[in-house]
């Protein structure tokens, strides 16, 4: 490990996202899990059926509300025992998102008992000295808004804007970092190429369309955000993989510059004038083999069978940093592991590999783990456990796993050391 401090005001905390941790909303998503519940052990059975795990999770598996969100982890009304647990290991940032459904339950009508909830809890997190960093869209959208097409749409973009403003009308004095959307570039595979999401689509040029749309709401929501308060970093957040040739061949060169051109940075590149920051998404490294397309090693992998390398994360940051020259925030990162074999390793390998990253001359300004709470995994639901705490459905105990324990213990050193190099100065 190098002797490298991380820098004053250096954010760490942990991450989440409304519909995974809330539930209770109307949303795209919502409606798409009813109908699909009873459907999903097929998929899930050919993605993760090869697993060492799945003779554990198959029983679970095979239950239709398995794969719906219900009320989350009732983060909605326990959200005040869940930032004293953000406190109590030593964070002094959060990450959530505002769910649009809540806000604009119906085209034009405006929930104020919604955004009061919503202004109380950024309250609430501000009162505690935690910085609040919010996102206005993750995944999920109100039913209206995707029976009239969603963002496939390019006059939508005008409704999406309009709620973006409202936010900034009602919210915007209490909030420092926003990121409009997170990874669009995920939800454009996911939704409109691979259809394993909502609205499950199978079409490129329609997936083009829905990517420059995307590009065209982040850009005017962040010019709405600015022009009501100035003060606002508005960043981008998206899902950025480690990639890594396994070969010189033409075949595999050729994809790797495809994947980072298309799926990896074409939304950065597109909206780097209306950023302030870049907010980075890590959970995976991919290689690519003498034939073409994407492979990793067998071994480690974590409960969805995503390859480990988290310390590979050094190399991205430094990748990012230097085709941006943007501060960089670690948003999200983290590992499927319901038995907590990995996640400290996990945390304690980031780490070594953020100080490789400031030696470089990054500026990297924070740390977000994924997630504070176990949370709904989109179309696997609730097979895999992120959280840094664990969360018993049945009664909605949370138990701080031994890993979050170290890493609270962790952060509490890292800004000892902070403060203490701020002194020697």
């Amino acid at each position: 490990m190098t002797k490298t401090n991380f820098p004053k005001g250096f954010l760490w905390g942990a991450s989440t996202a409304s519909h995974q941790v809330e539930g209770g909303t109307e949303t795209d998503w919502d409606r798409w899990e009813r109908a699909h519940a009873s459907k999903s052990y097929r998929t899930t059975k050919l993605l993760l059926g090869r697993l060492k795990n799945w003779p554990e999770i198959r029983d679970q598996a095979q239950i239709p509300e398995t794969y719906i969100a219900g009320r989350g982890v009732d983060h909605y009304n326990r959200y005040a025992e869940d930032f004293k647990i953000v406190t109590q290991l030593h964070m002094n940032t959060f990450r959530f998102s505002i769910e649009w459904a809540r806000i604009e339950p119906r085209a034009g009508e405006w929930d104020m008992a919604e955004i009061e909830h919503y202004r109380t809890y950024l309250t609430t997190l501000r009162a505690q000295g935690t910085e609040a960093f919010v996102s206005l869209w993750h995944f999920t959208s109100p039913t209206w808004f995707m029976d009239r097409g969603g963002f496939a749409k390019q006059a939508n973009v005008a409704l999406f804007t309009r709620y973006v403003e409202k936010i900034a009308e009602e919210l915007g004095d209490l909030l420092t970092f926003v990121n409009p959307m997170n990874e669009p570039n995920t939800y454009v595979l996911m939704s409109y190429l691979a259809g394993l999401w909502p609205p499950q689509r199978h079409n490129l040029f329609t997936a083009v369309r829905v990517y420059k749309n995307l590009i065209a709401a982040h850009a005017a929501a962040y010019r709405v955000l600015k022009s009501h308060t100035p003060h606002i970093q508005v960043g981008t957040v998206t899902a950025l993989n480690v990639d890594k040739l396994a070969s010189r061949s033409v075949a595999a060169r050729f994809t790797q510059w495809v994947w980072q051109r298309v799926a990896k940075y074409w939304f950065l590149d597109n909206v780097r004038a209306t950023s302030d920051f870049v907010g980075v998404n890590f959970y995976m490294t991919n290689y690519y083999p003498w034939y073409g397309g994407v492979s990793t090693p067998k071994q480690p992998k974590n409960d969805l069978g995503w390859y480990m390398e988290p310390g590979a994360i050094d190399k991205l940051l430094v990748e990012v940093y230097d085709r941006y020259k943007q501060p960089v925030y670690i948003t999200e990162n983290g590992v499927a592991d319901n038995h907590d074999q990995y996640r400290q390793w996990w945390i304690e390998q980031t780490i070594i590999a953020m100080r490789g990253a400031l030696d470089q001359g990054v500026d990297l300004r924070g740390y977000l783990h994924w997630s504070l709470l176990d949370n709904f995994e989109w179309a696997f639901g609730w097979l895999a456990e992120f959280g840094l705490v664990h969360v018993d459905r049945a009664t909605m105990q949370r138990t701080i796993r031994p890993s979050a324990q170290w890493f609270g213990d962790e952060i509490a050193r890292l800004r000892a050391e902070e403060t203490s190099a701020k002194s020697q100065k």
